[in-house]
């Protein structure tokens, strides 16, 4: 274990068994080389927004190719409608009401084990290239990626400056250093010589990205692209065109992570997966952008909503002869899944004291079989919303406020017809399963 993760006494013993193969829950079977992993993390990035899910106003290309080499996930849900608490979700294949983070200014708390935590006591080298979202715990203090399981990182830790597509300045590590370029640049060409430097080992790299997140910011070369092509309210700020380049730009960006992988001979040994955090945003930030894109299409609703538009965000996992290619899964999977389906296909499973919410779906990934039937629930009620979901296949409970409706998501993806009058007893069902699953919060 690397030395500089400042775990407390009790943790650090507990990993340090892990990478001895001291719990049974880590028994391995014998490999010869463990799967990477490249996890890519858009930030508000719309449904709607890349070519696999139907845009065709602009090319994302290497993601469109991603998606033919591997499987397209229709119905792929983020934890929550917005940026820490979803990412504490993935991380920690939680729900939010048990890892500690239900709004933005949440902190993960340090006895949290993330992905990274997990796969490093099995020889992986972690790294973290971009956003690491951080808000206060109770004391005031705040968690480091450095002390969450990653061996290296560069990126932004505060959330006031993680929408600067210019940046001044970023941390590697703990220590601010200054910086120029744009972000979705500069991150991958950290992801390259990361691969590089670790292509002789297994490897977990963490690459958040902060498309399409605002300020609405591209370079010159590719608004040039689309200069022109969209309507715009003021056409010497085109911002319609520059959301266009925000996204093309993080697309160029993934090929050329996407190249390297083929250069340094790991494509075939490496689990790429490429999804956002949540929804695209209609909020005051965007400018009217993915208004002007409808960026979330065809679902209603944006970031901090748990209508469609807000949690359903694109999904693809590609690993070349086990994922197959060119295939559309239709049924409903969670980032809290990634967790442990990464872990089993590094030939692990969750420690039981992580108490791990999310499904190992590497059979479903792999199509041998279906995704289990579960029943997924949500929960927004900071920052004055009051909102509530749950899923069970293709029916949807969802109440705002005391307004409650029942959806058929797959028949009717824009929930503009409830269903509640059809499914009265499905209906009562799902309210008792959420509030049997909100009983489970862990106070903190």
């Amino acid at each position: 274990m690397p030395n500089h993760l400042d775990f407390p006494a009790s943790r650090r013993d507990m990993l340090r068994l892990l990478a001895a193969g001291g719990l049974s829950s880590l028994a391995l079977p014998a490999q010869t080389r463990r799967p990477n992993f490249v996890l890519l993390f858009a930030d508000d990035l719309g449904w709607g927004d890349v070519g696999f899910d139907g845009r065709r106003t602009w090319p994302t290309p290497n993601l469109d190719r991603l998606a033919a080499q591997g499987t397209t996930f229709t119905r792929w849900y983020t934890g929550m409608p917005l940026c820490a608490p979803s990412r504490a979700c993935l991380l920690t294949g939680k729900y939010n009401i048990h890892n500690g983070v239900v709004n933005n200014s949440q902190d993960l708390p340090a006895a949290e084990v993330t992905i990274a935590e997990a796969l490093q006591p099995l020889g992986y080298a972690t790294a973290l290239f971009g956003k690491w979202h951080r808000g206060r715990l109770p004391d005031g203090s705040f968690t480091h990626p450095l002390d969450q399981g990653f061996d290296e990182t560069f990126g932004f830790l505060d959330a006031k400056h993680a929408w600067e597509h210019f940046p001044k300045f970023l941390y590697r590590g703990r220590q601010q250093e200054k910086t120029s370029g744009y972000t979705a640049d500069i991150f991958s060409d950290e992801a390259i010589r990361f691969m590089r430097q670790n292509r002789n080992r297994p490897f977990f790299l963490y690459l958040p990205y902060i498309e399409s997140h605002f300020l609405i910011e591209a370079p010159e070369e590719d608004i040039a692209l689309f200069r022109g092509k969209f309507k715009e309210k003021d056409p010497s700020k085109p911002l319609n065109a520059t959301y266009a380049a925000m996204v093309y730009r993080m697309d160029k960006g993934i090929g050329r992570v996407m190249k390297a992988l083929d250069e340094f001979g790991l494509a075939d040994n490496t689990v790429v997966l490429f999804t956002s955090d949540n929804g695209a945003t209609f909020e005051s930030g965007a400018q009217g952008t993915s208004h002007y894109h409808d960026s979330n299409f065809p679902f209603r609703g944006q970031k901090r909503s748990l209508e469609e538009g807000g949690i359903r965000v694109p999904g693809v996992v590609r690993w070349p002869g086990k994922v197959p290619a060119g295939r559309k899964c239709e049924e409903p999977v969670h980032n809290m899944d990634v967790f442990p389906t990464f872990l089993a296909a590094a030939g692990g499973t969750p420690d039981p004291a992580w108490k791990v919410d999310g499904a190992n779906l590497l059979d479903a990934w792999q199509g041998k079989v279906s995704v289990p039937q579960r029943t997924l629930f949500w929960e927004w009620s900071a920052e004055g919303y009051d909102m509530r979901a749950a899923m069970r296949g293709d029916l949807k409970l969802l109440e705002t406020g005391n307004n409650r409706f029942l959806y058929n998501v797959r028949e009717d993806p824009a929930e503009r017809r409830t269903v509640f009058a059809e499914y009265p007893e499905l209906f009562k069902q799902l309210q008792a399963e959420w509030k049997a699953w909100k009983a489970t919060e862990v106070k903190r």
